[in-house]
């Protein structure tokens, strides 16, 4: 018998600085206690305030020993890196990145039409096989995202499975499960999740309840299930939130800046390459 996961916790997202100076709203951050693996970082940045200014973004930075995963609902991100990949992220589109052994990369958000940035990067885990892995990079334009409708919910589908339709982003370690949901009033939403799978739900607009007790949650929270075979919600008023998921690698992790290595010696000798220049093969 299929049971439904209740809320663990919800986390109130926190506001920082990274970058140049960007605003950032954060939920999850690395740590070595690693509590949402294969899941290391969820961020949400929006630029809403015409009194910052231009829009600061993240300028040439490296990465070891994760994927990032850029999502946009609004405004854009212009991206380069050491592979000799750019391009403009735009409202829909996804960038996902396996920076495996090192990658140099910035990210500059542009404000949309209406004034607006509105995004998310999540950092997603490497197994200790992978950690130095070749880098590499994939581009998701908006047109090549299914969205599938049920029951008064359209579910855009990045990476994994929903009612028998596939996201076009695939091979990656974590197998994970990332998906955007839109829920008209009055809808309802369910999907099966593998027992033992880490089971997230970044709620940013809109209200609904979730879970195996419907609880009510407003956003904007980052809702952490317990165990169980489903995920269910309803909102009475309509709501929108990122769901993510995922396998555990079970790994220790040392996580350091941008690298997330599995020991201090890893970030040491990263650290060494970035000083010496041979950070880049």
């Amino acid at each position: 018998m299929n049971t439904s996961r209740p809320i663990s916790h919800l986390i109130e997202p926190q506001h920082t600085i990274e970058g140049a100076g960007v605003l950032l709203r954060r939920s999850i951050a690395p740590h070595v206690s690693n509590k949402y693996d294969p899941f290391l970082l969820f961020d949400h940045f929006a630029f809403n305030k015409p009194i910052e200014g231009p829009p600061v973004g993240f300028p040439m930075h490296p990465h070891r020993g994760i994927e990032t995963v850029t999502y946009m609902i609004e405004g854009s991100v212009h991206h380069r890196d050491s592979l000799g990949n750019a391009g403009l992220i735009g409202p829909g589109d996804v960038q996902w990145m396996t920076s495996g052994r090192g990658i140099m990369h910035e990210e500059m958000p542009r404000r949309g039409p209406s004034g607006v940035i509105n995004g998310f990067q999540l950092w997603v885990n490497l197994p200790a096989k992978l950690k130095m892995t070749t880098p590499r990079y994939q581009e998701v334009n908006a047109a090549t995202i299914p969205t599938v409708t049920h029951n008064g919910a359209a579910v855009r589908l990045v990476a994994g499975g929903f009612n028998g339709r596939l996201g076009p982003v695939t091979e990656i370690a974590a197998s994970p499960l990332y998906m955007e949901v839109n829920m008209s009033p009055a809808a309802s939403f369910s999907i099966s999740i593998p027992r033992g799978h880490t089971a997230l739900a970044y709620l940013f607009e809109g209200s609904g309840r979730f879970g195996a007790d419907r609880d009510e949650v407003e956003s904007v929270h980052m809702i952490v299930f317990d165990d169980g075979d489903q995920i269910e919600a309803q909102s009475e008023s309509g709501a929108r939130f990122m769901l993510i998921a995922g396998a555990p690698f079970g790994e220790p992790i040392a996580p350091y800046g941008p690298f997330v290595m599995n020991t201090p010696e890893e970030i040491r000798q990263a650290l060494m390459e970035l000083r010496s220049g041979t950070f880049i093969k």
